[in-house]
């Protein structure tokens, strides 16, 4: 019980502090609004506000929109006690922005900060009167109205400035003191005219102190100026009532304007006057800048100027039509990620520049390209005015791309245009292998490279007999189709005159082509087929291990065929002197033996006598012994030249698809045009 009684009167103990505690605060919120108030955009604040007045989303306060003879206000809700009895003072800071419908165009009328003893100004008038006066009240002491304005159009019966202008009104429109819009700089020592309508931001400062009047002005980025614009001694103590209300008002006339209020503060002294925070104030929404119109003069001479730019402009868009206009077909969509665009080779060799030429052959010239990420290409252009066949040969060009060997020459893709086929591979930064082989101002190469170069050559024929999805028969290989890369491996190139067949396929016959002395004897009878390669890869070895090509006419009968040429030195036991004697000694008399006698035994006349390309590679590898064979071995040396008089003497068709296929013979893809 005695327990029940105690916590009774704790809980009555806590409940009396708690109101005691809530009366001091209301009597101190009390005083403070009774003293002073800011407002950092007026989201929360509590105000009276008629006519066109509104607050907009955002906190910005609008007095009157671009409406004509309108007005609108705007009140603290509270009045203050201005008793004549006690010390009359007050202190405001506000911003504002005048905004007319059009940037840099008069507006009107203006916005006025007023202390009136009612809210109620509907009774007063528009235009030249802010919101604030009437006719009938004008210059009355019983208005009780004290107006700060800052007003945009002169007012002929106002006695008003020819501008813009500030002014203070005390119980009239017409103003007891006014001086144009500026603000004073320390640092200048003198006035700075500020815009009233130039939608920008504008900081009002009205302070009295029982005796003087002071106003102020400044840009928002400028602090409050150490001297007033206007200052007028006046006792307001004699127009003030008991109960006063702070507000603004703004109207509209024949002239328009946006009138805004930014942010408010206000206090009855100096010391209560909070300071507002000029980085929380809302945005000002200023109108767009509406183009002028044009006089039909202006518009007629524009006209007549544009036309022959237009057709000027339009020449130069058909000639750069024209200029990287390409040939397409709906069959090579599927060759779409093949394709070069013309423009993109144009761009990569400087337009096929001189500076960019690094071959020329009879069909056609080799550009060196740089496409972008440095990735440097060489370009084939070739000529033409045949399109029977090009299905076919572009579906090769695009099988030969998809080969993949470090030993081949990477044919990256085409472009075609009326009358021009490019082709496009990897570039080849050392050339040729025949560069090397027979022009002397390149330095030789050595045994090891010869050696590794064969081997080089002889692993990607393998692969493309054996290892690739499709036998392919490459039919002209030769010194002149090796391409050297930048670290000198050997790159077979040119697959011009490439055959493709499915693995187990009969080979057909086909046509002779290849170049004299690289041709196997029995093309004009049975035609290509992967001894034939074999055959070539025999006389290209012996080409690269003697330096010369296999058939020279300008030498003695009896060294002008190189395959007959070696076997006979064997016969003699000088099979070393085939040697190039630019060598020196720098060899292996058993190696260099081997490699001799497996050039003639890739040659022999008979086709079931060569080794497979496999067996080959082994061979130069030394991983498998040569066969026991003789220069008196049927077929060893025994050299018959195939030329195209003869394929054609006995019937057989010089060409794989009629006109095309001449064009095609002898053009792609070396790397360098050789």
């Amino acid at each position: 019980m005695k327990f029940s009684l105690s916590l009774s009167v704790a809980m009555a103990c806590t409940l009396h502090m708690v109101l005691i505690f809530s009366c001091v605060y209301l009597v101190c919120l009390s005083a403070q609004q009774e003293t002073g108030f800011v407002y950092n955009g007026f989201d929360q604040a509590d105000l009276f506000v008629d006519g066109n007045a509104m607050i907009l989303p955002g906190g910005l306060l609008q007095l009157t929109n671009t409406t004509e003879l309108q007005m609108g206000h705007a009140f603290f809700k509270q009045p203050f006690d201005f008793d004549p009895s006690s010390s009359l003072s007050f202190y405001t800071h506000f911003v504002c922005a005048l905004v007319p419908p059009k940037l840099g165009a008069d507006g009107g009328h203006g916005i006025a900060f007023v202390v009136s003893p009612s809210m109620d100004l509907s009774h007063a008038y528009a235009t030249q009167y802010m919101g604030v006066f009437n006719s009938s009240t004008t210059g009355t002491s019983s208005s009780h109205l004290l107006a700060i304005e800052l007003d945009t159009v002169k007012t002929v019966e106002f006695n008003e400035l020819e501008k813009p202008h500030v002014g203070i009104d005390v119980n009239s429109p017409i103003s007891i003191e006014s001086a144009l819009p500026s603000y004073f700089s320390s640092e200048l020592g003198k006035n700075i005219s500020i815009n009233l309508l130039s939608g920008e931001p504008i900081q009002v400062w009205v302070d009295y102190d029982g005796s003087l009047l002071n106003v102020s002005l400044a840009p928002l980025e400028i602090q409050k100026p150490n001297r007033p614009l206007l200052s007028r001694a006046i006792n307001l103590s004699e127009i003030f009532q008991d109960k006063m209300y702070v507000g603004f008002s703004a109207s509209t006339g024949n002239l328009l304007s946006n009138h805004y209020i930014l942010g408010w503060s206000f206090g009855r002294s100096k010391e209560v006057l909070r300071t507002l925070d000029l980085s929380k104030l809302p945005q000002v929404p200023l109108p767009r800048e509406e183009k002028k119109k044009l006089p039909p003069l202006l518009i007629g001479l524009v006209v007549l100027l544009v036309i022959p730019v237009l057709m000027i402009l339009g020449g130069v868009y058909l000639y750069r039509r024209n200029k990287f206009a390409e040939v397409r077909e709906s069959w090579e969509k599927e060759y779409g990620p093949h394709r070069f665009s013309y423009k993109s080779l144009y761009k990569a060799t400087n337009g096929f520049g001189k500076d960019c030429r690094i071959g020329k052959g009879g069909f056609g010239e080799v550009y060196k390209g740089t496409l972008p990420l440095n990735r440097h290409i060489a370009v084939k252009r070739l000529t033409h005015d045949a399109e029977q066949g090009m299905k076919q040969f572009v579906a090769e060009v695009v099988t030969m791309g998809n080969l993949q060997h470090r030993n081949l020459v990477p044919l990256l893709g085409y472009c075609r245009r009326k009358g021009e086929l490019l082709l496009v591979s990897e570039y080849m930064p050392n050339g040729s292998l025949d560069q090397y082989l027979f022009h002397d101002q390149n330095p030789s190469p050595s045994w090891l490279q010869r050696i590794s170069i064969l081997k080089d050559i002889a692993s990607a024929l393998s692969y493309l007999h054996t290892g690739a999805k499709q036998v392919v028969l490459h039919r002209d290989i030769k010194a002149a189709n090796v391409m050297l890369d930048s670290k000198f491996n050997g790159r077979l190139g040119d697959f011009g005159m490439a055959k493709f067949y499915d693995h187990g396929a009969n080979l057909s016959a086909t046509a002779t082509v290849g170049t004299v002395g690289y041709m196997a004897p029995e093309l004009i009878t049975t035609g290509a087929s992967t001894k034939t390669d074999v055959y070539a890869f025999g006389a290209f070895l012996l080409e690269v291990i003697s330096g010369r090509r296999p058939v020279e006419p300008g030498l003695p009968v009896g060294k002008q065929y190189l395959v007959k040429w070696v076997c006979e030195c064997w016969k003699q036991g000088s099979l070393l002197e085939t040697i190039d004697p630019r060598l020196g000694g720098g060899f292996l008399s058993m190696e260099a033996e081997m490699v001799l006698k497996l050039g003639l035994l890739c040659t022999n006349a008979m086709p079931e006598s060569r080794p497979a390309m496999g067996q080959v590679v082994q061979y130069l590898s030394l991983d498998l012994p040569l066969p026991e064979f003789s220069p008196y071995t049927p077929g060893i040396g025994a050299f018959m030249p195939v030329s195209m008089e003869a394929s054609s003497a006995i019937g057989i068709p010089r060409l794989r698809n009629s006109s095309f296929s001449m064009f095609v013979t002898h053009t792609i893809f070396d790397g360098h045009g050789r």
